[in-house]
């Protein structure tokens, strides 16, 4: 039994009676990445035609774990409160061997957050929230039923040859935004291809209906008596629904263990009873792979259409949105002519890096929960054992390294600190959340939710650089602590809630000359 899902009609489009029109940006693919694409581009006052060939939202669990960073995009684009009212919030986490807790975790232990270390939300809750918020922004053409055939890249601008129940039309675009998944149609017709790994490994999903108690936290299992000794992993979602993550080796046959007599037992096995509902399953296999660029002139990947990685440690649809949050602010300055064409090439210089992190972490954990020789296996055994007891040996458990946010140390947009910081955010790195003291509920991230280059201001005074917003922070606790910062501290931060720089004291030269640097005008 699947979920219930709303249906998005088809609409003629212009093309189809024989209007011609060449669009700013094109966005294919209606999924997450693509529709917050659409939204961040929108908030930048720049218009988009987003293509898609369902009619309908995903199906299933799909992508579930929303990291912080992602949450705080969201509250960004318009759809933070939605989805966190919707999900299931946690923090905490357990580890098993057999059937014993070895030890337990918290990703947040520190108070005064906006957002939770993560939500738990089916994908197809994430995507109908991103629907109704790209329906409020009129910049926002989305056309469901319309699918891409063919993709054509000129020096300029792109060609789409889409295919539509009334015929197929071309689709012009100065740029694309390649969000097609997987089994990328951009990529295809571009003749591009991933490099990487493909492990012997599969898993099956199980989302099962369940009134159950169990605590909202991510529990994971390494050898459980109840499953012939694979690993397992549990997760409580959206309206009494229950992710299982079964560890099924390479021999398993996709179809035949995604059949009813063959999950049934094992859920059963599990949770010591059949009182519950098959919702959805799948079957999937490890992967960490990637394009060799993200950018190829005018069309931009993003999403599982540059790159996969293993579903332990919620790294695939956050990662996403972390490219598209990276993208769209820049691609709007390019086009509003407020920044060189260059800026477009420090989205590779940027979030190749951090895919890398993501690969290499991905691929870890898998190495981790299964061993492929006798000495990584006793290696990994030897870990949990001393895990039980030591702490060191618990920061050597790879049971999924959990989504974090990327830091661009190393980009060409920052500029290094010239005073010394003994702590806080460096360049590059996102900003951190802490409540402001003037009012009870006023979070420091939201106020660099304006789509704009922000200088945040520890002190009373008030410089000012026009079209830079000024946010100012009079007040000493969580903010200064978390950010280092002492009367006249300074942060410059992007678009995207990266710092681009700081300062112990403010110079309005200094400021002006790193705005530049970010912007690529340098």
């Amino acid at each position: 039994m699947s979920q219930s899902q709303p249906t998005f009609v088809f609409r003629r489009s212009p093309e189809l009676d024989g209007q011609t029109t060449r669009h700013p940006v094109i966005v294919l693919g209606a999924g997450p990445v693509g529709l917050a694409a659409a939204v961040d581009l929108a908030l930048h006052d720049i218009s988009c035609v987003v293509i898609d060939s369902r009619s309908d939202v995903s199906e299933g669990s799909r992508a579930i774990c929303w990291a912080k960073r992602s949450l705080e995009i969201c509250d960004r684009l318009g759809t933070g409160d939605a989805l966190v009212e919707k999900g299931v919030t946690w923090n905490e986490g357990e580890i098993f061997v057999g059937d014993e807790l070895i030890y337990s975790f918290n990703l947040l232990p520190e108070p005064d957050h906006k957002r939770p270390a993560f939500i738990n939300l089916q994908q197809f809750f994430f995507e109908q929230q991103m629907v109704a918020r790209a329906t409020e922004l009129a910049a926002i053409d989305l056309r469901w039923q319309h699918s891409a055939r063919d993709v054509r890249s000129f020096d300029d601008h792109v060609e789409i040859q889409v295919d539509t129940p009334d015929g197929p039309y071309t689709l012009e675009g100065d740029w694309l935004i390649a969000c097609d998944g997987v089994r990328s149609q951009t990529r295809e017709s571009l003749g591009l291809d991933f490099e990487g790994r493909v492990f012997q490994d599969r898993f099956l999903i199980a989302d099962i209906r369940m009134k159950e108690d169990f605590p909202a936290i991510r529990r994971f299992w390494f050898s459980p008596t109840f499953f012939d000794g694979q690993s397992t992993l549990m997760h409580k979602q959206a309206d009494d629904v229950w992710r299982i993550d079964f560890q099924l080796g390479w021999d398993a046959d996709p179809d035949e263990e995604r059949k009813a007599e063959r999950v049934i037992p094992r859920i059963e096995r599990m949770l010591g009873h059949g009182d519950f509902e098959i919702v959805w399953t799948s079957v999937y296999t490890f992967t960490c792979r990637r394009l060799a660029r993200l950018r190829h002139g005018c069309v931009f990947f993003a999403g599982d259409s540059a790159h996969v990685v293993s579903p332990f440690g919620a790294r695939g649809g956050n990662s996403g949105l972390q490219d598209t949050d990276n993208l769209a602010w820049k691609l709007a300055s390019v086009i509003r002519g407020d920044a060189p064409e260059r800026l477009l090439d420090s989205y590779d210089a940027e979030r190749i890096p951090a895919t890398d992190e993501n690969l290499l972490n991905s691929t870890r954990s898998t190495d981790f929960m299964t061993p492929k020789s006798k000495v990584s296996g006793a290696f990994r055994d030897a870990v949990l054992d001393l895990a039980r007891d030591h702490e060191f040996a618990r920061r050597l458990v790879n049971s999924g390294r959990l989504s974090v946010p990327a830091r661009y140390s190393d980009s060409p947009l920052n500029t290094p600190d010239a005073d010394t910081f003994k702590d806080g955010p460096p360049p590059g790195a996102p900003a951190i959340d802490a409540p402001l003291q003037s009012n009870a509920g006023d979070w420091l991230i939201d106020h660099l939710a304006d789509n704009a280059f922000t200088l945040v201001h520890f002190g009373t005074d008030a410089p000012s650089i026009d079209g830079l917003n000024l946010v100012l922070i009079d007040a000493t606790g969580l903010a200064s602590d978390r950010y280092d910062a002492r009367p006249g501290t300074c942060y410059l931060f992007r678009p995207d809630q990266h710092v681009a720089a700081r300062w112990r004291h403010f110079n309005a030269d200094a400021v002006t000359e790193a705005w530049n640097r970010a912007c690529a005008r340098l």
